[in-house]
C-alpha cells in the first residue's frame, strides 16, 4: 500500500483521494427534454427524490435502488450516445479531496469546492476533466 504523502507545514500525513471516495454518486445526463426524461426513467423504475430550479434552469435527481441519475436542462446537450455529461463520486470529505486532487496536478474546473441547495442540507462539488474530455466529479451531501 502507498504511503499518504506529508503535508507540509502541519506535519500531518495527507491522504490519497481513494481513501475519500465512497463510490459512484450519480451520473449526470443533460436533457432538451426534462419531463420526458424523468418520465422514461420513471417507467423503469426510478423515482424523483429531489427537484428544483438553478440558474440554468430545472434539476432532478432520480433513484432506483442504489443508482442516481442526475437530469437537467441544457441547451447544449449532444442528444446522441455520449451525451452522458459526468458521473459523480460521492467522498466522505470534500475539502480533503479537493486538497488531494489539486495536489495530484489536476485542477478544478470551477476553480474550486462549490455548494448548491440541492437536498436537505446543500451538496458540496468540484469537478475535474479526464483525459478524454469527460468530467469527473467530486460530491459529498452535506
Amino acid at each position: 500500500m502507498k504511503e499518504a504523502i506529508p503535508d507540509t507545514g502541519k506535519g500531518e500525513m495527507m491522504k490519497d483521494v481513494k481513501e475519500f471516495v465512497r463510490g459512484l454518486q450519480h451520473i449526470g445526463i443533460p436533457t432538451k427534454a426534462f419531463y420526458a426524461t424523468i418520465a422514461f426513467y420513471g417507467s423503469l423504475g426510478f423515482a424523483v427524490i429531489h427537484e428544483n430550479r438553478h440558474a440554468g434552469g430545472r434539476v432532478a435527481f432520480l433513484r432506483l435502488n442504489d443508482l442516481v441519475i442526475e437530469t437537467y436542462e441544457e441547451k447544449q446537450t449532444a442528444m446522441r450516445a455520449g451525451a452522458i455529461d459526468h458521473i459523480a463520486l460521492d467522498v466522505s470529505d470534500i475539502e480533503a479531496t479537493y486538497a488531494s486532487v489539486v495536489r495530484l496536478g489536476h485542477p478544478a474546473l470551477e476553480g474550486g469546492v462549490q455548494t448548491l441547495p440541492f437536498f436537505e442540507r446543500g451538496v458540496s462539488f468540484f469537478t475535474i476533466e479526464g483525459p478524454n474530455n469527460e468530467k469527473v466529479e467530486f460530491s459529498q451531501y452535506r
